[in-house]
């Protein structure tokens, strides 16, 4: 995970750590706000938590193990049961839910959980929790903005014409068989093969000496398709298409998407 930055609520310091899933908070340092012994084994245990982490689960995560929740489901609310985080995670394959060893260590959870967590801490916790993260994102949101005005104004200094050559090498590749076939654990995964031919762990094994992600890299015209994927993603979603199919669709709308931008001289104005 990328490195851990700090919002205070209700005078507790919080982490929130980011991934290419996501924002994860930490239940850890939550926890500190809660008067009396409270585990997040207790908020577990509870028949409704399960119920919403399933849900959660089954929207993002198509690697889920249905068999198990069944089984964790039944059980949950019994005065005998009891689940720790490494178990929900090993049984069910979840991601909304992850242990971080390190510095920022702790249990951390995907903040549509955290804020879900933060109800048991308290009503006000939550609210000033839900508060205090979106400030966060809002703050980071103006950086990338400066920085992408930088970056785009340091090329248009250095701009030089694409040979045809190299916009060839823009065009997302048609998605292998193989590629189709495999079940990638998250969505933003599946765009990226779709897009770029890769998932953010190949792109990182590939570009070991180059900070940020995938997407980091992106040019203007891939950036504006991966914004329109991800719209189109939804609507296949909605529609119950297998992952393997909606990638096979993703990847043939971003062939046609880039080809078109290359050629459009309106985006070099963008630039």
């Amino acid at each position: 995970m990328a490195k851990g930055k700090s919002i205070i609520v209700k005078g507790i310091s919080v982490t929130v750590v980011s991934d290419d899933t996501g924002a994860y908070i930490s239940l850890t340092d939550m926890l500190k706000a809660k008067d009396g012994d409270f585990f997040i084994s207790d908020w577990l245990r509870n028949r409704n938590t399960v119920e919403y982490l399933g849900i959660w689960e089954s929207i993002h995560n198509p690697a889920f193990n249905y068999g198990e929740f069944a089984i964790i489901k039944s059980q949950a609310g019994l005065n005998s049961y009891k689940l720790s985080v490494k178990e929900w995670v090993e049984k069910t394959n979840a991601i909304g839910i992850k242990a971080v060893a390190g510095r920022y260590g702790g249990t951390y959870a995907h903040s549509d959980i955290a804020f879900e967590f933060g109800i048991w801490i308290s009503a006000e916790f939550k609210i000033y929790l839900i508060r205090e993260f979106q400030r966060l994102k809002n703050e980071e949101n103006d950086r990338l903005k400066l920085e992408w005005n930088l970056q785009r104004t340091l090329s248009k200094i250095n701009y030089r014409i694409h040979t045809d050559a190299i916009k060839e090498q823009l065009v997302p590749p048609a998605v292998t068989r193989t590629q189709a076939a495999v079940v990638y654990a998250n969505e933003a995964d599946l765009l990226n093969v779709a897009l770029f031919g890769r998932t953010a762990k190949e792109w990182r094994d590939a570009n070991p000496e180059k900070d940020g992600n995938i997407r980091d890299h992106a040019t203007l015209e891939q950036l504006v398709v991966l914004t329109n994927l991800e719209s189109i993603n939804a609507v296949l979603i909605r529609q119950q298409l297998q992952q393997g199919e909606r990638l096979t669709r993703l990847n043939e709308t971003a062939i046609v998407q880039m080809k078109s931008l290359l050629n459009h001289s309106g985006i070099k104005k963008l630039k």
